[in-house]
């Protein structure tokens, strides 16, 4: 029995040493797994930070080189200029050189052309005008004979239309559909009428006489042509004075007395407005002596007045605009400088203010480019105000307008057309 005892405890001492054997087996592959699924983590978890640092190196050059090319086209000055090409232009009688679409359109009394940024003619109309004026507006140009009954109709394809007036024409609009308004005049009475592309008459018209709501200085039709806004000197006690006035031509209004929707006469008390522009969206601006009004057509039915500018202490010398920019030229004094140029935005911001001395004869806004120019000369300018170019040319000039590339001006004369490359 004793014997038999002690065989039983070494089976059971057995028995306790081999499962405790395959315990301690168990727990270290479990251990040896463990540590290995760590070691695949922290690899991983080093080579998505180093994915990171390098994604971030990239994004900081691309930054670097977006942030160096916008300083560069900020700042840099253009020094020289190389000629592209140049082509000869037959003069006729020239009156002159306007932006148009991409291109410029040339105006004489005998016709008028279309010319690209290769010189190249898209399209000539001819017509016989005494003294021809142009009104643009988008892709839509209108010529009129000041003082006489004609005008005609053309947009960047050709010729759309022709109009004859009765009465002498004393200004013009027109829209980006093609709508055209005409300001025509008798002894006692003035008739802004309106004309589709095609020249045929719309049965609108709006008659005004000094006694009443004044003489119209100037129109202006919204890109729609549903909007007309204008500028009225009136007799009031005796007293000159002017206003500026809005029609809807639209459903809007449609129920109100004349159509007219906005009149206003307090902001230019003691001062003209020869000029009115409709802007970019809903922003129009009325050009005055003591500075430009910007107003707002956001609601058809009520314009407001959203900017009043205050240069009543400067002498405006010139203004210009394009549809999503006003610039005001003023006389600069106390200062070494004999000007000093103004931008804003079609809103009435302010977008930038820089002084300069330059004899120019004509200034226009292409794009984010001020271009001041004479008849040998030309000075550029960005929206920072940074002076970007100074360049004398040997050929007198009519127009200069942007070229085909960002570094490139068409400047273009009475006589010869020329793209320039700058350097």
């Amino acid at each position: 029995m004793s014997s038999m005892s002690r065989e039983n405890k070494k089976r059971q001492l057995r028995s306790r040493m081999i499962s405790s054997g395959q315990d301690v087996s168990r727990g270290s592959f479990a251990q040896t797994e463990e540590d290995s699924e760590d070691i695949v983590r922290r690899a991983q978890r080093k080579v998505t930070r180093k994915r990171l640092v390098i994604a971030g190196i990239v994004v900081l050059v691309i930054l670097a080189a977006v942030l160096g090319w916008h300083y560069y086209r900020k700042n840099y000055r253009y020094s020289s200029y190389e000629t592209s090409w140049e082509i000869s232009i037959e003069e006729g009688s020239l009156v002159g050189y306007e932006l148009f679409g991409s291109n410029v359109l040339k105006m004489t009394k005998d016709g008028a052309s279309y010319i690209d940024y290769r010189g190249r003619t898209i399209w000539a109309e001819s017509y016989e005008m005494k003294a021809p004026v142009i009104a643009v507006n988008g892709d839509y140009a209108a010529i009129a004979d000041l003082q006489g009954n004609k005008i005609c109709i053309c947009n960047v394809e050709g010729k759309q239309g022709e109009a004859t007036t009765i009465l002498p024409i004393s200004h013009v609009a027109v829209s980006q559909t093609g709508v055209v308004a005409a300001v025509l005049e008798d002894s006692a009475s003035s008739y802004i009428t309106f004309f589709k592309r095609d020249g045929t008459s719309l049965d609108i018209t709006v008659k005004t006489n000094m006694a009443g709501d004044g003489y119209p200085l100037d129109i202006a039709l919204s890109s729609d042509g549903t909007q007309l806004m204008c500028s009225y000197v009136y007799l009031s006690g005796g007293e000159m004075k002017n206003r500026v006035v809005f029609y809807d031509f639209s459903e809007v209004g449609k129920n109100v007395p004349n159509r007219l929707v906005g009149g206003f006469d307090d902001p230019f008390s003691g001062t003209m407005v020869p000029e009115v522009a409709y802007l970019s969206g809903a922003y129009s601006c009325a050009f005055t002596g003591n500075g430009p009004v910007f107003f707002s057509s956001e609601n058809l039915a009520s314009p407001e007045l959203v900017r009043q500018i205050d240069m009543s202490e400067d002498e405006i010398r010139s203004v210009f605009y394009s549809e999503d920019y006003v610039g005001v030229v003023v006389t600069n004094r106390g200062s070494e400088y004999q000007e000093r140029l103004e931008i804003y935005k079609a809103d009435g911001s302010v977008v930038t203010s820089c002084e300069f001395t330059y004899e120019y004869t004509g200034a226009d806004i292409q794009g984010d480019q001020i271009i001041l120019y004479n008849e040998n000369s030309c000075m550029v300018y960005n929206m920072a105000g940074v002076e970007k170019l100074y360049a004398e040319f040997d050929f007198p000039i009519s127009k200069i307008s942007r070229g085909r590339f960002p570094n490139t001006l068409i400047v273009t004369g009475p006589q010869l057309m020329r793209e320039i490359k700058l350097r």
